[in-house]
């Protein structure tokens, strides 16, 4: 089968790699599409792995069943969720699921810029989800960073009525203005630097703030004369994070939705933020509650995905796709259809 095998950001290779065998209690799935994500393109990250098949946003149709599948058919339409919780430990059992080892160590084989992926046994186990008849593939690449955004809103405490900053208007940043909304947000301000983002930023409904102006300042001319409730950070710019402390108002939650690269720290005014009562929380991943959750908002239609996508390309042009999202210029959404 062909494979895109990742190098680097500016080096992604169309190979050939032997068809996954698959064993009992495991799933055969051939790819359908694909999203590139950001954190695909995060070179930190991903490139201290590589060579690697990168691609964890698929979808697909299950084509091979292993002995003792029960729950699914060949021919059935599939979301494939590349982490998995044990829901034993400490962490899972404490409602931490994301921060679970098993968790942490679980994934599909290759990965899903590929033909074929082969799912193992706890995957099918925990992490196969059937698309809504009235989901198509593409829309369906869309569950894992929905269901990612829909953990972290949750834990960030998003509530009706609240005014919402995002921070970054690339693709996460775009699914949180629309979460926010179908929560109830009274309103969403979404920044960026970019003024194509910030055209869809608005087209989604949120006013939109050029990141170079002074944010903290418009937030107030914007929200009579107050800070936002919530604010969202999903980018690792220092100078974006900053805004972001800047931002919140008292009582208010921030939200770490993007790491920056490990090593790097971020002052901020500790005094400040406990005087105005503010919580500071992270996120990570999504799990079964999390991405259920985004199926169904993404199949009554109230976070509109189909919209988002604005390039779709075959499996051999993946470095295309890589550039496109690296250089975050006038795309969106970047989805691989193999």
């Amino acid at each position: 089968m062909w494979v895109a095998m990742y190098y680097n950001n500016r080096d992604v290779r169309l190979e050939k790699m032997p068809i996954p065998k698959i064993g009992p209690g495991e799933l055969l799935v051939k790819v359908k599409a694909c999203g590139i994500c950001g954190s695909d393109v995060m070179e930190w990250y991903r490139i201290k792995k590589a060579p690697r098949v990168l691609g964890h946003e698929m979808t697909g149709e299950i084509v091979k069943l292993g002995k003792d599948v029960k729950n699914y058919k060949i021919g059935d339409r599939v979301f494939v969720s590349h982490h998995v919780p044990c829901n034993e430990c400490h962490y899972c059992l404490m409602g931490y699921h994301t921060l679970c080892d098993t968790l942490h160590s679980t994934n599909f084989d290759p990965g899903g810029f590929a033909e074929y992926v082969r799912v193992p046994e706890i995957n099918v186990d925990r992490g196969v989800y059937l698309l809504p008849q009235e989901m198509s593939y593409e829309e369906g690449t869309f569950i894992e960073p929905l269901g990612c955004v829909v953990r972290g809103q949750r834990l960030a405490n998003v509530q009706k009525g609240n005014t919402v900053l995002i921070i970054g208007s690339g693709i996460s940043g775009l699914l949180h203005i629309q979460l926010a909304y179908a929560l109830g947000a009274k309103q969403v301000i979404a920044t960026d630097v970019n003024k194509y983002r910030l055209k869809a930023a608005k087209k989604f409904g949120a006013v939109p703030i050029n990141a170079k102006t002074n944010v903290s300042a418009r937030v107030c001319e914007v929200n009579d004369n107050r800070l936002a409730d919530r604010v969202i950070i999903c980018t690792s710019a220092i100078s974006a994070i900053q805004q972001g402390l800047q931002s919140v108002d008292r009582g208010g939650w921030i939200l770490f939705f993007a790491p920056t690269e490990p090593g790097v720290e971020i002052p901020f005014p500790l005094f400040e933020l406990w005087n105005k009562g503010v919580t500071l929380t992270s996120t990570y991943a999504a799990v079964e509650q999390d991405l259920k959750q985004a199926i169904e908002l993404i199949r009554t239609r109230k976070v509109n995905v189909k919209e988002m996508i604005t390039d779709r390309l075959n499996l051999k042009d993946t470095a295309l796709g890589f550039k496109l999202v690296a250089e975050a210029k006038e795309s969106i959404k970047v989805i691989i259809k193999p």
